[in-house]
């Protein structure tokens, strides 16, 4: 371990510049879960407002990249995917409640140190609230005239166009993969000490589930809606684009396959640490 200590300073504190060990991670992911437990509902709300329009600043972001058609394949997905991250590094960096992240509260539970009820009352209010905070942005990004920047709105109604047309089996396991990729994201940045380290932290795993299509809640909390208000406001669709495809009812019902597939994703990083790592009571 590498150690910043004054010479002669014996009774200065020693800072460590090393990340966190794999089992000081899940004791302060369970730390992190009691605290989230705890919160009362005027922070808990304004926090997950705030996650809900993080990540759809970094859906939105994604999407400049999806709509430049001179790129490849793969340099835009990867461009793209890299750009997404800006929303989960806001999240850990500035602070707020992400439903996705929050699933690793999981660990906490499993070591009782949380009730049931908290956790789901958690659960609840910051899906609620992160719907909310992605749909305000959608609000500002429509009426910003955002989408007729070159072909940003033609864009946003085929990105949400593909993402209804997948059955819900596909949506529930692209859901798992996401959120695993999310919660190491998440979970390395626990055992970051400064704010470059988080930025790296999250670019890998969260640029890797955008490129490879794997679904995010929260992002579509952002990405429907903001190609449903399009589709139903007349704004010129693409070549073979039905508007009808994008519904209030099937946004709810894609969004039910990827919530619980993010749980399970959620709960596979975090119990597996906890099985490796918690220290267990009889």
């Amino acid at each position: 371990m590498t150690d910043l200590k004054k010479e002669g300073a014996a009774s200065q504190p020693v800072i460590s510049i090393d990340s966190l060990a794999p089992a000081a991670i899940e004791r302060k992911a369970e730390s992190i879960g009691v605290t989230k437990n705890a919160l009362t509902l005027s922070r808990l709300i304004p926090l997950a407002l705030a996650a809900g329009f993080f990540i759809g600043l970094g859906g939105l972001y994604f999407t400049l990249f999806m709509a430049d058609s001179s790129l490849s394949f793969a340099v835009q997905r990867f461009a793209g995917a890299l750009m997404f991250s800006l929303g989960l590094a806001l999240v850990i960096i500035c602070g707020a409640e992400l439903f996705t992240g929050n699933s690793l509260m999981i660990g906490a539970l499993a070591s009782r140190k949380i009730p049931v009820g908290g956790m789901l009352r958690n659960w609840i209010w910051v899906w609620i609230f992160n719907l909310v905070g992605a749909v305000i942005l959608v609000t500002l990004v429509y009426l910003s005239d955002t989408p007729k920047l070159g072909q940003m709105g033609a864009t946003m109604m085929k990105i949400a166009a593909g993402k209804v047309s997948l059955g819900w089996g596909t949506l529930f396991f692209k859901g798992i993969l996401c959120n695993v990729l999310v919660c190491l994201a998440v979970w390395m940045g626990f055992a970051a000490h400064s704010v470059a380290d988080k930025i790296l932290a999250v670019l890998l795993p969260v640029s890797a589930f955008v490129a490879l299509g794997f679904e995010h809640c929260v992002a579509k909390m952002y990405f429907l809606p903001m190609g449903y208000l399009l589709a139903s406001s007349g704004f010129p669709a693409p070549a073979g684009f039905d508007p009808s495809v994008i519904t209030i009812p099937g946004i709810f019902y894609n969004l039910s396959a990827v919530t619980l597939g993010n749980l399970v994703g959620g709960f596979m990083v975090a119990l597996v640490y906890w099985w490796a790592f918690a220290e267990k009571k009889a």
